[in-house]
C-alpha cells in the first residue's frame, strides 16, 4: 500500500531499509515504487548500511538489560565492528594478493564482516541514524576515523551546528519533521532546519521516514520547509537529485535528462 501512495504523491523512487533499534540495522536498497515483483524494481541495492546512535538502540536494549544501554556502549559496539571487519578486509586482500610462493589463508568466514567489508572499503555508504548533535559528532567521528563515505538521517539539531557539518561536508537526510516530539532528542525538532543547513552549505534531502509520517507528504514536508524559510528551488532539489546523488544513483533519476528514467 505504502508504494501505491507513494506514486500517487509522484514519488517514482525511495530508499528502503531497517529501522533503528540496533546499532547497526543492515543494509538499504534504491527501489521503484511501481511493479509487480520487488526484484525487478530495485535499482541499487545494497545502497547503504544502516547504524543508529542515540535513545533507540539504548532505549531498545535497556528493555532487554542488554547492552548498549548507554550512548558510549553504542558508538563502542559500532567500532568494535567495523574494526573487526577492516581487520578481516585487510587479511582477505592480503591472502587475494599473495604471491604464488606464498602460503597465506583467507580468514576464516565470518557473515557479519563480510557485509561490511563495501562499508570499511569506501564502496558503500554508512548512514547514521542522529538526531543531538552529539550523536551526529558521534557519527562523523566514527567516518573520519574509519575513512567512510556516510549520510546522516534525520540530523534534528543539525541546524545547531550547521557550520561544522558543511565543514565536514556532511550530507543528510532531514526528518521527519511533520510529527509530535515523542522523545527528548527531538526537542529542537523544528521546519527551520532544511532551511538552515541547506543555507549553512550542507547537502540535504527530505525524507518523511515512512511510516512514521506516511510517504505521501514528502511534497508537502517541502512546502512547509519553504514556509519555514527554505528558498523553493532548494526544497525541489531536496526531493530530487539531493537525494538521488547521496543514495548513489542520479545516474538514473532525480533530474530530467536525456538518458535518466522517464517515470515523471
Amino acid at each position: 500500500k505504502c508504494f501505491s501512495e507513494a506514486i500517487a504523491a509522484g514519488i517514482t523512487c525511495v530508499g528502503i531499509g531497517p529501522g533503528s533499534a540496533n546499532p547497526i540495522g543492515g543494509q538499504f536498497c534504491v527501489s521503484k515504487t511501481w511493479g509487480v515483483r520487488i526484484d525487478n524494481m530495485i535499482i541499487k541495492a545494497p545502497s547503504a548500511m544502516k547504524f543508529a546512535l542515540g535513545e533507540n538502540p539504548k532505549g531498545v536494549y535497556h528493555g532487554k538489560n542488554q547492552t548498549p544501554e548507554t550512548r558510549m556502549a553504542t558508538v563502542s559496539l559500532i567500532r568494535e565492528a567495523l574494526l573487526k571487519a577492516k581487520k578481516y578486509s585487510d587479511a582477505q586482500l592480503k591472502a587475494q594478493n599473495a604471491e604464488e610462493d606464498e602460503e597465506i589463508d583467507e580468514p576464516e568466514f565470518d557473515f557479519k564482516s563480510e557485509a561490511l567489508i563495501p562499508v570499511v572499503r569506501g564502496e558503500m555508504s554508512a548512514h547514521f541514524h542522529a538526531h543531538r548533535a552529539d550523536d551526529i559528532f558521534s557519527a562523523i567521528r566514527i567516518a573520519n576515523e574509519f575513512k567512510l563515505k556516510y549520510a546522516l538521517i534525520h540530523c534534528t539539531e543539525g541546524r545547531l551546528i550547521g557550520s561544522e557539518l558543511a565543514r565536514e561536508g556532511a550530507s543528510a537526510f532531514v526528518g521527519p519533521n511533520l510529527c509530535d516530539r515523542s522523545k527528548p532528542e527531538l526537542r529542537e525538532l523544528s521546519f527551520k532546519n532544511p532551511s538552515e543547513l541547506d543555507s549553512a552549505g550542507v547537502k540535504i534531502a527530505l525524507t518523511t521516514d515512512h511510516p512514521v509520517i506516511p510517504v505521501e507528504y514528502l511534497p508537502l514536508c517541502a512546502s512547509l520547509a519553504v514556509k519555514a524559510g527554505m528558498d523553493e528551488y532548494s526544497a525541489l532539489r531536496a526531493i530530487t537529485i539531493n537525494p538521488a546523488q547521496i543514495l548513489g544513483v542520479d545516474d538514473r533519476i532525480g533530474s530530467i535528462k536525456a538518458g535518466k528514467d522517464a517515470d515523471l
